[in-house]
């Protein structure tokens, strides 16, 4: 198994340790074992969980650009995707993985504790909160999501977290050029702009995907994020 697992990460150009390899096995164990009970994935063949949960979220490591240690938040982690494949490829990141599931959190703290995890941060509840909150606005160096919702949602609930300089990483599918164009004027009245859009097909599968790395350039309005649930009810 470990072959198969570095074959996968190689054919996506991802140099990987045995260490990382065991640390991802453990981790699709404890997935597979707590998707019985909560809902942590629809996507449960051990290949199908590589390509698009591990792999999909390592990738992202590379398009940084950051040789120094860095603070993120990956908000709406779910199963912990993009971040803790990030942090298994980078143990030097500190990371916050924040969602609003309790269930999903206790999860996480089984995931960290199982593969040693250091420098991860917990956080139950909704981004809107923690987003207007003092001890956590503007303090992180990248925020991250893969959360099913349309890019002037995202950034309402990202941006806020991005300190002036640092970056929001969008996970999304291959079309998104309608959704770029409709999110223009929200990214930018919460202090971003897009800097790149990464497009790529996920090898051995014809899944087309698409980062988009918004900059934060200035400070996000105080009046932003609205409260809790606004964002997607009345989207910017």
């Amino acid at each position: 198994m470990n072959n198969q697992v570095e074959t996968l990460f190689r054919q996506s150009d991802i140099a990987i340790t045995t260490q990382q390899i065991n640390q991802f096995l453990d981790y699709e164990k404890l997935i597979l074992k707590w998707n019985q009970n909560i809902n942590i994935t629809a996507i449960t063949r051990s290949r199908d969980i590589y390509i698009k949960h591990f792999i999909d979220s390592a990738v992202i490591n590379q398009y940084i650009g950051n040789n120094q240690p860095y603070s993120m938040i990956d908000v709406g982690t779910g199963g912990g995707f993009p971040g803790i494949p990030m942090k298994i490829m980078d143990e030097t990141i500190q990371l916050t993985l924040l969602d609003s599931l309790k269930k999903r959190i206790a999860f996480l703290q089984a995931v960290v504790e199982n593969l040693e995890l250091k420098e991860v941060k917990l956080m139950h509840g909704r981004a809107e909160d923690f987003g207007s909150n003092v001890d956590f606005r503007e303090k992180y160096d990248v925020a991250t999501s893969r959360a099913v919702a349309s890019i002037n949602i995202l950034a309402e609930y990202c941006l806020p977290f991005v300190k002036i300089g640092g970056v929001f990483i969008a996970l999304k599918g291959e079309n998104i050029e309608d959704e770029l164009k409709n999110g223009e004027k929200a990214v930018k009245l919460l202090g971003g702009e897009v800097s790149s859009v990464i497009q790529y097909v996920i090898p051995g599968t014809d899944i087309g995907r698409s980062v988009v790395i918004i900059k934060k350039m200035d400070n996000t309005p105080e009046k932003y994020p609205r409260k809790a649930g606004t964002p997607s009810r009345k989207p910017l």
